[in-house]
């Protein structure tokens, strides 16, 4: 357990008659990114303003311990180890990026000095020197959330959560952002962050959750969850006809494409399960010109999961890993 920057039990936590979170579980390794996905209204917000003392958990809740801390016993202990970006900018317009910055360092309590030297230096890290001296309303969405992000880090925080971060930025401003959050890692920061880009959650957490129904309905690394998921094939093709038909004879199982050459077999992508199919090609004495593993997507995981169409959550792209041989 001491090498787990959040681990919180039995989360529960009820609006009125509405149960958002109904027994939830999550245990985040220092030094790695969480990603939980969900629904509008899923009570990932929720779940994340808990873990950072900003509403109590509910009647039954079982223990949680963010930063090596007791956050029943110690919240100001848990206050100064995390810091909290939410998807509505905290930013104030008025005044300047480093006004905004000096103030949350006031709130830090730093020294005049101090402040101005971490304002300084985040302000570079963010690439927000340039504008430093314009008010924070002239800020384009990315600028401002670069903003937000820095104005997080003053207090050096060890975890950091991040609530729909990316939302509303444009694709470039989004990939920014991707950069900067894997620089934080980099750094030995813990990340938990909420999104309903299931691009984004592919491309940072080292392990995903999906909460559905108030808990949480599966979780592991992206790969693992696009293994519950069927779909998955791996296709093999051939332009030697008679190296064809020997193959269709050792994969008796594959769908044929007579045309194009090409046997589908179903597979679930792992290491063992591709083995399994060249080692029968081997026994063949067969070799496949191309072979291309197809699982499915998290937009797959995410829908087949939750059963919510899929207007209910942002996708860039809706398309299948692929790796070619």
């Amino acid at each position: 357990m001491t090498n787990l920057a959040i681990a919180a039990h039995g989360l529960r936590k009820s609006y009125g008659d509405k149960l958002v979170l109904d027994g939830v579980d999550l245990e985040v390794p220092a030094g790695t990114i969480f990603s939980l996905l969900g629904p509008n209204g899923a009570g990932k917000t929720t779940a994340v303003k808990i873990l950072s003392t900003l509403v109590s958990p509910g009647p039954g809740s079982g223990g949680i311990r963010i930063g090596g801390h007791d956050l029943a016993a110690d919240p100001q202990a848990v206050r100064a180890a995390i810091g909290v970006t939410g998807q509505f900018s905290a930013v104030d317009g008025l005044i300047t990026g480093e006004e905004n910055m000096l103030l949350m360092a006031d709130l830090h309590h730093l020294s005049k000095r101090d402040g101005r030297r971490t304002a300084a230096q985040l302000l570079e890290r963010f690439a927000l020197t340039d504008a430093a001296q314009k008010p924070a309303s002239t800020y384009s969405g990315g600028m401002k959330r670069r903003l937000d992000l820095a104005m997080t880090l003053v207090g050096h925080p060890r975890v950091i959560f991040l609530d729909e971060p990316t939302t509303g930025l444009d694709p470039r401003s989004r990939h920014n952002m991707w950069q900067i959050i894997r620089e934080l890692v980099d750094d030995g920061a813990t990340v938990f962050l909420t999104t309903q880009y299931l691009e984004e959650a592919d491309q940072l957490a080292d392990r995903i959750a999906v909460l559905h129904g108030g808990k949480i309905v599966a979780e592991g690394t992206a790969g693992e969850l696009k293994r519950l998921v069927p779909g998955g094939h791996v296709r093999l093709r051939f332009t030697d006809p008679v190296a064809y038909q020997a193959a269709g004879l050792a994969l008796r199982d594959a769908a044929r494409d007579d045309e194009s050459l090409a046997l589908q077999i179903a597979s679930d992508g792992s290491q063992r399960d591709l083995r399994s199919i060249l080692d029968r090609l081997d026994a063949a004495d067969v070799e496949a010109d191309e072979l291309t593993v197809h699982t499915p997507d998290l937009d797959d995981v995410f829908f087949a999961l939750t059963g919510d169409a899929r207007t209910d959550a942002h996708t860039d792209a809706h398309t299948n890993d692929k790796e070619t041989v």
